[in-house]
């Protein structure tokens, strides 16, 4: 069961496809021992992955490990002995009866919105007490708060917001970068990479008015064009192609046109700085945006451009707000496992859950970018052989690939790790890979992650298995404001 000749190192600077997509998932042993391990044929039965003690359940044992797509058999070695867990699905293989499961290849970061209701639903309520039943917390004793301190928390800070205006968002000094739409978007592409942001509004001369966004997206859109239908799109076009002629073209890819096959214009997304925090929210929410600009409109004079409002600039306001009053916030002392919150590693068995993919440092940036534009996700955790985190790939890292015109290599050759060494060694606002890559446990409060993800720069969490750094799970800004203004 343990061959010596299944353990094949890896280099990071050439690209591989072996196993290099990875679906985390939670194993689970309920029946007790003193020491617990799991092996199966995801790790070719040639390693033994220690399972620890849930606290406070002194017979449950867990283990996040990080699987191949496919069908996979697994056994737990118990006190010296090989068992299988009857509750799950087994059959007689070539180690006799072994647990089976199935790996799902659907990534996911961000769960889709759900409404309270069914949020509540979610949440097991008893006299008035309710909590949310984790993915990662089998059995576990779960701390409870009552329906009405939730409700009573979540209108305090909706009062809060809805007091105050995205005029309070504009720092004390500053820039905001904005592109015309005659601009090429090659010189769009190094504008943005050499300012060191992912995203810039677009203003349109002839109209007199900001009428869009030009986002990190749109570059990686770009760059699969290239690589998949270089006859349609070559490096050289890209020099005299327009940002304005890119968006038309990429409604026709979405098949945004209407009746008569002309595309369908989109309404810039933006808010006035006399709008309270809590609509501006709303509004990003809603569209999906990572960001609304504050624009200031006079008649008879052209509009102001003063800010680019985020999720994290308004979770900054909401932080320094309740460090006033902490005790009238109940719900932030709440650890997140017993919260609504996130995505979290699958449990085997769990049908509904939506699992995320990882991937690993040798993967082509060709799939970490299809799996970006194809999942709808805004990043990728990196692990390395022990599925252990090492790094994000985000959608914003595309835009070091302009540093030395690095986007007309092969995207296929080019692994993860040569690109995200690409923004490390070019640009000093990637920062340290410490900077970059932000974990979490379970056990941190609400609190403790809302100021986390307040910080420049943090859009999400990765949560992580204390001691191995195995991913657990994703909470994004955008999770936290759909629990608090649920």
């Amino acid at each position: 069961m343990f061959a010596s000749d299944m353990n094949p190192a890896r280099d990071a600077g050439r690209v591989t496809t072996v196993g290099t997509v990875l679906f985390p998932i939670q194993f689970t042993w309920p029946h007790g021992g003193r020491s617990v391990f799991l092996s199966g044929s995801f790790n070719r039965w040639t390693e033994l992955v220690p399972m620890s003690q849930v606290e406070g359940c002194p017979n449950v044992f867990q283990a996040v490990y990080a699987v191949p797509l496919g069908c996979h058999e697994y056994k737990f070695f118990v006190d010296g002995e090989w068992r299988h867990d009857e509750r799950q699905p087994h059959k007689t293989g070539e180690y006799g009866i072994v647990n089976t499961f199935d790996a799902i290849p659907i990534p996911a970061e961000v769960p889709l919105v759900h409404p309270r209701s069914e949020i509540l639903n979610n949440m097991e309520v008893d006299n008035g007490l309710m909590h949310r039943v984790s993915a990662v917390t089998l059995n576990q004793a779960m701390p409870r708060i009552s329906e009405e301190d939730v409700t009573a928390s979540r209108h305090r800070i909706a009062v809060y917001l809805q007091g105050h205006t995205a005029y309070e968002l504009l720092p004390e000094s500053g820039k905001v970068v904005a592109l015309d739409v005659a601009l090429p978007v090659k010189q769009a592409f190094h504008i943005l990479s050499e300012q060191g942001i992912p995203l810039a509004p677009l203003w349109d001369f002839r109209k007199g008015k900001f009428v869009g966004v030009i986002t990190a997206s749109d570059f990686i859109l770009i760059l699969r064009e290239l690589v998949n239908n270089r006859s349609n799109l070559t490096e050289e076009e890209l020099e005299t192609h327009s940002i304005a002629a890119w968006k038309e073209g990429k409604a026709y890819l979405k098949g945004q046109v209407d009746g008569h096959g002309r595309p369908i214009p989109k309404e810039l997304i933006y808010a006035s700085p006399s709008e309270n925090l809590k609509d501006v929210a709303l509004k990003i929410l809603q569209s999906g945006v990572a960001i609304v600009p504050i624009i200031h409109l006079e008649d008879g004079l052209f509009p102001q451009l003063l800010h680019l409002a985020s999720l994290a600039g308004i979770l900054k306001c909401i932080c320094r707000y309740v460090k006033h009053c902490p005790a009238s916030l109940p719900i932030l002392q709440l650890p997140i496992y017993a919260i609504p919150l996130g995505t979290w590693v699958p449990r085997i068995g769990e049908s509904s859950s939506r699992p995320f993919a990882m991937l690993r440092l040798t993967a082509s940036l060709s799939s970490a970018l299809d799996m970006l534009v194809e999942a709808h996700v805004s990043s990728i955790p990196i692990v390395d052989d022990n599925d252990s985190l090492v790094d994000v790939y985000c959608r914003s890292d595309i835009m070091a690939l302009a540093k030395g015109r690095a986007y007309t290599h092969n995207l296929n050759e080019m692994t993860v790790h040569q690109a995200l060494q690409l923004g490390l060694d070019s640009n000093p606002p990637y920062g340290t890979r410490s900077q970059r890559c932000q974990m979490c446990l379970r056990t941190d409060t609400l609190l403790k992650v809302m100021e986390q993800l307040a910080n420049p720069g943090v859009r999400r969490l990765v949560i992580v298995e204390a001691g191995s750094n195995r991913v657990e799970g994703i909470i994004s800004l955008t999770d936290i404001f759909r629990f608090l203004l649920g």
